[in-house]
């Protein structure tokens, strides 16, 4: 992977990375535990406020739940917030989220799936949203021997977008950025038969399709892709567990090859459904109801 040797930012963008840098290291010279907590905290009780993220979370949560009740989508979320501060800081803590994701124990159908495709060169998909600690799997599913890679969306801070793209290429496996270029080394990286990581949840050119009610643009690419190179698409979830540290991992069984719009209406159901059980972990953040 290359990296960006000559940002051209604005004077804005290295202030905003280096005001970032200074709270990340900062925290970090925290103990594990203690940083993970803090952050949540920081982010639930002064950032999400300030920023507009808890006003935008409110406004999603109101158009999903008309009924739930003011109070209710008050609590969803502040511990939306806390969980993206979580977040934020287990991913620059690579060790720490490493030897938590270690541990972890995965489940579901599309596990033996997964190792199944992998043994015979089989490409592999694995599809998830922005929920809970979405890079909680591609740890423990390397730290059992597995390359893991990752299409991402560069940030818009080229400043920030270069230590954010390390903090990715830490966990496992080869990155691709979205853009010509990294679709291009994706698609060998599929052809050659490996498999990666693709968050679908975020609003894109495509199809406008079912997701918690609402009728959202979501991009078909991923069953596209599938489709043109045989690949299994298998979603996967790292679920934040109560006591706030550990995680649970679980793999569904494959999505059948159907026709693209099908097999992303099937990618949504299977967040819907840990959104169901765990509404403050998906980030309610996302204007993803344009």
């Amino acid at each position: 992977m290359t990296q960006n040797n000559d940002p051209q930012g604005t004077t804005a963008d290295w202030i905003t990375n280096g005001v970032v840098q200074g709270l990340i290291g900062g925290l970090k010279l925290l103990p594990y535990k203690m940083r993970v907590r803090l952050t949540g905290h920081l982010i639930q009780s002064v950032i999400a406020p300030l920023s507009g993220y808890q006003r935008r979370a409110m406004e999603n949560l109101a158009l999903v739940y008309p009924d739930m009740t003011m109070s209710e989508r008050k609590q969803i979320a502040k511990r939306t917030a806390n969980n993206f501060g979580r977040t934020l800081i287990e991913n620059y803590s690579g060790k720490g989220i490493n030897a938590v994701a270690r541990t972890s124990p995965i489940s579901g159908p599309g596990l033996q799936a997964f190792k199944d495709a992998q043994e015979n060169g089989v490409p592999v998909l694995l599809v998830t949203g922005h929920f809970g600690n979405y890079e909680v799997p591609r740890h423990a599913l390397d730290s059992l021997g597995y390359e893991i890679g990752a299409l991402y969306r560069p940030m818009a801070n080229v400043f920030f977008n270069d230590h954010y793209v390390q903090t990715l290429a830490n966990v496992s496996g080869p990155l691709f950025p979205q853009g010509r270029r990294g679709t291009g080394q994706f698609v060998r990286h599929l052809k050659s038969g490996g498999a990666s990581v693709l968050l679908f949840d975020i609003y894109a050119r495509g199809a406008r399709l079912p997701f918690l009610g609402q009728n959202a643009k979501t991009s078909l690419s991923s069953a596209e892709l599938a489709l043109r190179y045989n690949a299994l698409i298998i979603p996967f979830f790292g679920i934040r567990q109560p006591d706030g540290l550990s995680f649970k991992i679980e793999l569904d069984a494959p999505i059948p090859h159907t026709k693209p719009s099908e097999m992303v209406i099937a990618m949504n159901q299977a967040l819907e459904a840990r959104i169901k059980d765990h509404p403050h972990q998906w980030f309610w953040f996302h204007r993803r109801f344009k």
